[in-house]
C-alpha cells in the first residue's frame, strides 16, 4: 500500500497527522502507544493477510517442496523490516511535525524528487484502496463460499460504502479502531498457535514442473512477492504530531511495538506454513486455511475471517483519509489543480474522494476483484517512497557526521530499499509492474506541468506588471427573474446595493409575459423589467445574448444570479438547474461579471 504508512488512518502522505478526534483544546495530541497503534497500524497489520500468501503463491509454482522456503524468505523480510523500523525512529526525531516521503523530499532533496515521491504515493494510495477491498472480499468469501462468484460485486459495494461515508465526512477515532485492531492481533495469534498444535492432512505432493525456476531466482521472486508485507511501517513517523508529549518518545515506542508485532505475526504464519505444508487452494485464503486447520469451519472460523475483513476495509479506508489530503498539499504547492485543495463544510476534500473512488473502482473492474492481479503493481511505489525517505534523511544528517549511528542506519535502510526496488522492477515487470512505471512518470509530468503553469500565471497577473489603480468602472446590473417572489426581491436588494443602474430580465412566452408584466406593474419595485418573448423558452441563450448586447453598449455588465437554498440537501435537485450553466456561459464572455446570491427558504438570507 502506498507508503501505506503515509496513508494510514487519514495521514496525508508525508505531512499531516491522521484524522483523529480532537479534544476541546483543538489540535492537542492525545495518542499513546496503544491508541497510536489503533489509529496508525491498520495499513501495516493488514498486510499479513496477503503478504505471506503472495510468498507461498510465488513458491508453489516450483512444487510443494518449495513452500518450505517461506520461512527463510520471511526471515529476510523481517531483517529489512527491522532496519526500516529503526530508521523510521530516526525520522521521528528529525521530523517531529510528521515526515513522509513528500515532506522529506521537499526539505532535503528538492522539487523534482518531491514530485516523484508525490506521484508514487498517489499511485499506491489508489492501490491500497483497491487491494484492501479485494483482499477483504476474498477473506469474506472464504467464510461464506457462496460469495466466491461475486468477489467483484462485494468489492464494489465496499468501495461504494467507504466513498459515501467519506463524502459525508467521518472522523476516525483511535478508541473506535482499538477494538478491531486488538481482535485482529488476537485472531492472528490464535490461528498461529492453533496451527502449531494442530496436525492437518498434508497437502498432496506437487512436483516442480519442467523448467521451473529454482534456487536463488525462485527465492528472489518470492522475496519480491512478499515485499507487500512491509507496507505501512512508516505510518507512525507520519503521525508524530498526534501523540502525547513527549511526542517523539511515544511515537518511537509505538513504531518499535508495531515492528515487533508485525515481525512476530509474519514469522509465526511462516512457521505454520512450513510445519503444516500449507499450499494454495482455490477459494480459500492462506489465513482461512490456517484458521480451518486450527478450529474447523465453525463459528470461530467465521468470526476470525470477519475480523480480518474488517481490518482490511479499515486499511482501504486510510486511502480516503490520506490521498485527498496529499492531493490538497500538492495543490497548495501549485503542483496540482487548486480544486483539489477545496474542502466541504464537514470538512472533506470531496473532489479527491471521488477521484480515488473512480480510479480504484476501475482497477477493481479490470482485475475482476482479484487481489493477486493487483499485488504485482503494489510494492514498487511503496519502496520508491521508502528509498526517498531514507535518502533524504541521509542528506539531512550528513552535515553532522558525528551522529554516525542514525546516519548509518538510514544509509543502510536507503541502500536496502533501493536494491529491493530494483529487484521489484525486474521480477514484477512482466506481471504488470510496467503499468506503474508509466503511471508514476505521467503523474510527475502532470504535477510539474501544473507547477509551471501556476508560475507563469503568477507572473502574468502580478501587480508588479500593472500601472493603473483600481477604479469604479461604469456598469449596468441585470437580474434574471422568473416571477414576482421573495427570491426576486432578495436578488434586487443585492443588485441595488451595487449602486449601478439595475434592469430585471425574464424570458417568457406571450401569455406568460403578459401575466408577469401585470404582476410586476402591480408590485412596482422601482426597477424596469425587460421581457424577452420566446415561445421555445430558451432562457439561458436569451439571457446571455441580452447581456452581450448590454456589454457592447455599456462596456461592463454585472448579472446577479439568484439561487434557492432548500431546507434539506436532497431538495437541491429540484431547484437551480439553470443557475450553474447560466453563470458558466456568462463568464466565458469578457466584460460580464456574475454575482450569485442565495435565498434560504428556511428564512435566512445568504
Amino acid at each position: 500500500m502506498p507508503e501505506k504508512a503515509e496513508k494510514s488512518a487519514g495521514v496525508p502522505p508525508g505531512m499531516l497527522p491522521p484524522r483523529i478526534p480532537e479534544h476541546d483544546e483543538g489540535e492537542k495530541s492525545h495518542l499513546g502507544v496503544v491508541s497510536g497503534l489503533a489509529a496508525l497500524s491498520p495499513d501495516a497489520l493488514s498486510s499479513v493477510a496477503y503478504g505471506p500468501e503472495a510468498i507461498v503463491a510465488a513458491l508453489f509454482v516450483a512444487g510443494t517442496a518449495a513452500i518450505a522456503l517461506t520461512l527463510p524468505v520471511v526471515l529476510v523480510l523481517s531483517v529489512l523490516l527491522l532496519v526500516l523500523t529503526v530508521s523510521y525512529c530516526q525520522v521521528i526525531i528529525a521530523h517531529p511535525d510528521g515526515g513522509g516521503a513528500y515532506a522529506v523530499a521537499k526539505a532535503s532533496l528538492g522539487g523534482p524528487v518531491a514530485l516523484l515521491a508525490a506521484a508514487s504515493l498517489v499511485v499506491d494510495y489508489v492501490l491500497t484502496a483497491a487491494v484492501g477491498l479485494a483482499a477483504g472480499a476474498e477473506a469474506l468469501a472464504s467464510a461464506y463460499p457462496s460469495l466466491q462468484s461475486h468477489l467483484l460485486l462485494v468489492s464494489l459495494i465496499g468501495l461504494a460504502v467507504l466513498t459515501a461515508l467519506n463524502l459525508w465526512g467521518i472522523a476516525e477515532s483511535a478508541r473506535v479502531l482499538m477494538l478491531p485492531i486488538l481482535l485482529f492481533i488476537i485472531a492472528i495469534a490464535a490461528i498461529v498457535i492453533g496451527g502449531l498444535v494442530s496436525h492437518p492432512t498434508p497437502a498432496p505432493v506437487v512436483p516442480a514442473p519442467p523448467g521451473a525456476e529454482m534456487g536463488l531466482p525462485l527465492f528472489i521472486k518470492a522475496f519480491a512477492a512478499g515485499c507487500v508485507a512491509l507496507t505501512g511501517i512508516e505510518a507512525i513517523a507520519n503521525g508524530v504530531p498526534s501523540f502525547r508529549e513527549p511526542r517523539a518518545r511515544h511515537a518511537q515506542r509505538t513504531e518499535i511495538t508495531l515492528g515487533a508485532i508485525l515481525i512476530t505475526m509474519l514469522v509465526g504464519i511462516a512457521v505454520v506454513v512450513r510445519i503444516d505444508h500449507i499450499a494454495p487452494k482455490p477459494g480459500l485464503t492462506l489465513l482461512a486455511q490456517i484458521a480451518e486447520a486450527a478450529f474447523g469451519r465453525g463459528v470461530l472460523y467465521q468470526v476470525i475471517l470477519l475480523v480480518v475483513t474488517l481490518v482490511l476495509c479499515l486499511a482501504a479506508n486510510t486511502s480516503f483519509g490520506g490521498l485527498p489530503v496529499l492531493l490538497s498539499l500538492v495543490a497548495k504547492d501549485n503542483r496540482a489543480p487548486h480544486l483539489l485543495a477545496l474542502r466541504a463544510e464537514r470538512p472533506v476534500y470531496r473532489v479527491g474522494v471521488v477521484a480515488l473512488a473512480i480510479v480504484a473502482g476501475l482497477l477493481l473492474v479490470v482485475s475482476n476483484g482479484r487481489s493477486a492481479k493487483l499485488l504485482p503493481l503494489y510494492a514498487i511505489g511503496v519502496f520508491v517512497g521508502f528509498t526517498i525517505s531514507q535518502t533524504g534523511m541521509v542528506r539531512q544528517l550528513w552535515p553532522d557526521r558525528r551522529r554516525w549511528r542514525p546516519l548509518l542506519t538510514c544509509a543502510v535502510g536507503g541502500l536496502l530499499t533501493f536494491v529491493t526496488t530494483f529487484i521489484l522492477l525486474i521480477t514484477k515487470f512482466t506481471e504488470g509492474a510496467w503499468i506503474v512505471l508509466i503511471a508514476i512518470p505521467v503523474f510527475v509530468m502532470l504535477f510539474g506541468g501544473s507547477e509551471r503553469y501556476y508560475k507563469r500565471l503568477a507572473h502574468d497577473i502580478s501587480l508588479d506588471r500593472m500601472t493603473l489603480k483600481p477604479h469604479a468602472a461604469a456598469a449596468v446590473v441585470l437580474v434574471p427573474v422568473a416571477d414576482v417572489s421573495v427570491v426576486s426581491r432578495h436578488a434586487l436588494d443585492v443588485a441595488l446595493g451595487l449602486d449601478r443602474p439595475v434592469t430585471a430580465i425574464s424570458v417568457k412566452d406571450a401569455d406568460g409575459g403578459r401575466a408577469l408584466r401585470e404582476r410586476w406593474n402591480s408590485w412596482d419595485p422601482g426597477v424596469p423589467l425587460e421581457i424577452i418573448y420566446d415561445p421555445h423558452g430558451r432562457v439561458i441563450d436569451n439571457i446571455v445574448e441580452y447581456a452581450c448586447e448590454q456589454r457592447s453598449r455599456h462596456g461592463r455588465v454585472i448579472v446577479v444570479v439568484p439561487r434557492i437554498r432548500t431546507r434539506h440537501r436532497w431538495q437541491q435537485i429540484l431547484h437551480n438547474q439553470r443557475t450553474i450553466p447560466l453563470a458558466a456561459r456568462l463568464l466565458t464572455h469578457y466584460g460580464i461579471s456574475v454575482c450569485a446570491t442565495e435565498y434560504d427558504v428556511g428564512g435566512r438570507r445568504k
